[in-house]
């Protein structure tokens, strides 16, 4: 079992990558996706954020939620 802490912080690697990439602030990518600075913090940290605004931050910069089923051994 993948160990939920472990994606979210990929997931904040993935978002501050593309970010980056972008040249972009965190102010910048908040104001892109329509969520406050913190939040993008909070993303990029790994932390808890809602479905719905992981998928507003990541199409912001160009990525996309996939839920796919478990690959179990």
């Amino acid at each position: 079992m993948i160990d939920p802490a472990v994606s979210l912080a990929s997931v904040g690697d993935a978002v501050r990558d593309a970010r980056r990439e972008r040249g972009w602030s965190q102010t910048q990518l908040g104001e892109e996706a329509g969520v406050s600075r913190p939040t993008i913090a909070r993303i990029e940290r790994g932390d808890d954020v809602s479905v719905a605004t992981l998928a507003k931050v990541t199409a912001a910069v160009g990525l996309t939620v996939k839920i796919e089923p478990a690959h179990r051994t």
